[in-house]
């Protein structure tokens, strides 16, 4: 016990005594997570749409203020003609074409049906598709309209018409920060502990205090508990500072669910993905190979992790990936607790899905340190 708490006691001086270091690991978490969620919003605006109104009419008009008061589109001079404004889409002018044909209020008071053109720049295929189903939207609204002004009130009453209403469970608004500021945390937890325990332990490579703790009557696992607990607890800081400080003081979101499920998930989590980290540090020899090793997994753990793109919209052989992914689960969970109050009857799956990722990256953690040093 005397052995592990010099250990620490040491890890602590050593953090405590890099600036750099500390700053790093306080305050740049605390700008991303502040930065990070109002940058990666999946509500597209000013999409720049081009209407050819070859009508002219007063309803067209009154279409295309519809379209334009919805805050998502920008009016884009495309000219006045249909192959004027594909001409503008080639030249990345334009996001979306709308064409209003000549006939298009003759033919609403007439025949009460009417087609419009929607020519979408499919390049940036997320714009295109997301540009289309708004203004679809607004189009359907806007034919609504026209029905109550078109057909007399008794037969409309008459015409048994299906209504619809929705209701938006978990976050009302549709706001994005509520679902990226959980995921965005787990990510930041993950860089701490994946980074910092891995280039912790080349660093003593590179200084040669490894080779004294070799000949120390140190033992494997005491070494890798001196080195595991002090970021544990950094990250359980860093966590809380964005939790309480971030999350809740700046975007106002307060979990649904208990702290206390939340913290004995993260408790879980952090031991595994620092034991992914020590693993990691001893396939490397300098920290510019930790860091390129580290970089090359913590992309992969990014971008395969559900934070940006859904899993399940994956290839197959993307989704099995994704399932040996512990971030995953942890962004997850998140969601769950945060925005649904999930209990722990909801995620008991993952929490053994965690303990497994512990008890296997820590195994092969003190493995890997007995093979390299003996």
């Amino acid at each position: 016990m005397r052995v592990l708490l010099a250990l620490l006691k040491k890890e602590f001086r050593q953090i405590r005594r890099n600036r750099v270091l500390a700053m790093m690991i306080v305050m740049l978490p605390v700008i991303q997570l502040t930065i990070l969620p109002l940058a990666a919003d999946y509500e597209l605006k000013h999409i720049k749409l081009g209407i050819i109104d070859d009508d002219h009419s007063t309803l067209s008009q009154e279409l295309t203020n519809k379209i334009m008061s919805s805050g998502y589109f920008n009016l884009v001079d495309v000219g006045q003609s249909y192959t004027q404004g594909l001409e503008q889409i080639e030249r990345d002018k334009v996001d979306l074409l709308l064409e209003i044909p000549s006939q298009f209020s003759q033919n609403l008071h007439k025949k009460g049906t009417e087609s419009l053109s929607i020519s979408a720049n499919a390049i940036n295929g997320v714009k295109a598709n997301v540009g289309s189903v708004y203004l679809t939207q607004i189009l359907q609204s806007y034919n609504v309209e026209m029905l109550h002004k078109l057909i007399p009130e008794t037969m409309y009453a008459n015409s048994g018409a299906i209504l619809t209403s929705s209701r938006y469970l978990f976050n009302d608004n549709l706001k994005y920060p509520p679902f990226m500021v959980p995921g965005i945390l787990a990510l930041l937890v993950t860089m701490i502990g994946g980074y910092m325990s891995s280039l912790n332990v080349v660093k003593e490579k590179e200084m040669g205090t490894i080779e004294q703790i070799n000949v120390s009557p140190i033992k494997k696992y005491q070494f890798i508990l001196g080195k595991l607990i002090p970021f544990l607890i950094i990250g359980f800081v860093v966590f809380s500072i964005g939790l309480f400080i971030v999350a809740r003081g700046v975007y106002g979101i307060v979990p649904r669910g208990s702290y206390l499920l939340i913290y004995s998930y993260l408790f879980i989590y952090l031991i595994a993905i620092l034991g992914f980290g020590l693993l990691l540090s001893s396939f490397a020899e300098t920290q510019q190979q930790s860091m390129s090793i580290t970089f090359f997994f913590m992309m992969i753990f990014i971008l395969m992790s559900g934070l940006f793109t859904p899993i399940q919209s994956m290839p197959e052989w993307a989704q099995w990936i994704a399932a040996f992914n512990p971030v995953t689960y942890f962004i997850k969970v998140m969601r769950m607790v945060v925005l649904k109050g999930s209990t722990f009857m909801d995620i008991r799956r993952y929490y053994l899905i965690m303990v497994a990722f512990g008890i296997v990256l820590n195994t092969l953690a003190i493995w890997r340190y007995k093979k390299t040093i003996d």
